[in-house]
Parts: C-alpha cells; structure tokens; sequence
C-alpha cells in the first residue's frame, strides 16, 4: 500500500462517536469526492478501509443507506440517487438545491472537532500525499471552485497557509512544506504518519550530512595525497641535483621523513620528528622544499 493509503487506514479507525462530527466528515467526502449534485452523491474510492468507514459514516451522519453499493474489487463506487436522501443531505447542511455552484457552510464546522473532521472527510474523498521519503506534497483537489477558496480561509483559520493552484478542472490546495504537512495530518488525526514523516525528514537530512561529511573528506584527502606527491617529487629533483645535501639539518630531516613515509598526514610526520613539531612548522617546511625543487 502507498504511503497515502497508510494515512487513510489510519484515518478510519478514529470512531465515529459523536453526530456531529460524523456530519462534518461526510461533508468533507461530499464536497470532495467524484459528484455531489441534486440529483446524485457519488463516491468512489479504491481505498479499503474507507470504504469500510463509508456506510458507517452516513448511517451515523444522516441515519441513511447508499442506493448502490460496490461490485468486486478495484474502484469501489458508493452512490446515493434518492430525491429524498439528497434533500435530507442538503438540508442538513443549510444547502440551497437550487444554487449553480457549492459553498462550504461555515456554520456546519463552527467547533474545532468538527473542523478537523471536515478537513479528514475532504482528505479521504479527495486528497493525496507524497511519500516522504521520495519528496514533500499533500493535496486536496475538487471541482467546486467556491468551494476550495472557502476551504482555504478555513485552514488559515487553523493557521494554516496552504497553496492553491488549477489542474484540469479542478481547484488544488496543497502543501509542500514537511512542517505543515506534518501540522495538517496531526490536525485531521494521523499522528503516527505525521511522526514517521518526521523520521523520514531527519533520516533525509541524516544522509544528506553523511554524504556531505564524506564528500569533504575525500576532496580533503585528494588535496592531501596531491600534496605529497608534489612534495616528493620536489625532494627527489632537489635529492637528483645534490643540493638535498646542501640545506639545513631541519630541512633534511623533513625530506627524509616524507620519502620514507609518502602516505603519510602532516601530523604524522609532524610526530616523527626528533623532536616532535608542530603540524604548520613541519608543513612551513615541507612547503620550502617544494618551493626550492621548483627553482
């Protein structure tokens, strides 16, 4: 299963105890799920355990059944065609029948439960999101235009700031920041994929460090071995002229302990010295060297 039906697995087991906020949630299904008109409720999910919840939801909601159930598996298809249900709907909502387009009324969401189960409701109808281990996105997407802007003042009520974008036909409301995700998901109540986004967010940035830390460290290594190969070859050409034996006896010793130890870090030459010095004395005079075999 996707990471977008784990979140909506986890979202049908809250139960449905009070009426109220039943009705909200199926509001949400409604305003975001296949048709909701005056002559037709469709809801069609390939979803199991929402469509599970769906007979439930609406028996608690509006004490009513669906016309027509699903068939098989695949696309799971609930539908309401009752004059009399759809108007027993719409009234519950303060719904106007006769209206051309649909609103969201606020009045049917004025507690903050209700919110929450209006937002679940339009998530499971009409919502998806990205795994977090391959990217960032939440969505919601319904054909009521009105509908979405309303939806929108809604969550900025919660404090929530989501995008809004067009998609053939439909109005999008998304996310794309992992906080607010991880807000929204807490919210509608799917704390635990709100925790394992988390995971996956520090995860990413774990390996992310991890990668950085050894990239550094292998360019660090390359300047390194590039460097003492030039050092060595400076010796060598200096060693070739006979003018090795010719310098300081500090110089000496550093030329002698890099030909005999070429894989070797400053600091660890830096310790063979007799006596022991500083990384930047022994490198001040490894630098010299390659300084002098260039002249």
């Amino acid at each position: 299963m996707s990471f977008s039906g784990d979140v909506k697995t986890e979202l049908c087991r809250i139960p449905l105890n009070r009426r109220c906020c039943a009705q909200a949630e199926a509001y949400g299904v409604l305003l975001y799920c296949n048709t909701f008109t005056v002559a037709e409720a469709r809801i069609v999910t390939e979803n199991e355990a929402f469509a599970r919840r769906l007979p439930a939801l609406f028996k608690k909601a509006f004490r009513l059944t669906f016309d027509r159930l699903p068939q098989g598996e695949g696309k799971r298809v609930f539908a309401i065609v009752d004059p009399e249900k759809l108007t027993a709907i719409h009234q519950a909502f303060g719904a106007d029948s006769r209206a051309l387009a649909l609103h969201l009324n606020f009045a049917a969401v004025e507690e903050g439960c209700c919110r929450a189960s209006f937002l679940r409701g339009a998530f499971l109808a009409g919502g998806s999101v990205t795994d977090p281990r391959k990217g960032y996105h939440l969505e919601l997407a319904t054909s009521h235009h009105s509908v979405s802007r309303e939806v929108v003042a809604l969550m900025r009520e919660l404090d929530q700031e989501p995008r809004s974008a067009q998609r053939k036909g439909n109005i999008v409301v998304y996310f794309k920041q992992s906080e607010q995700i991880e807000d929204f998901l807490t919210c509608i109540g799917a704390p635990l994929a709100a925790m394992e986004m988390m995971n996956a967010k520090l995860e990413r940035d774990l390996r992310g460090k991890v990668n950085r830390r050894v990239n550094c460290d292998a360019a660090n290594l390359d300047k390194a071995v590039e460097a003492a190969m030039s050092q060595v070859e400076a010796i060598r050409r200096l060693e070739g002229e006979g003018a090795l034996i010719t310098l300081p006896d500090k110089l000496r010793e550093a030329a002698a302990l890099r030909l005999a130890h070429p894989e070797d870090t400053l600091a660890q030459l830096a310790e063979r010295c007799d006596p022991p010095v500083t990384k930047s004395a022994l490198n001040h005079r490894l630098r010299k060297l390659v300084e002098m075999g260039k002249e």
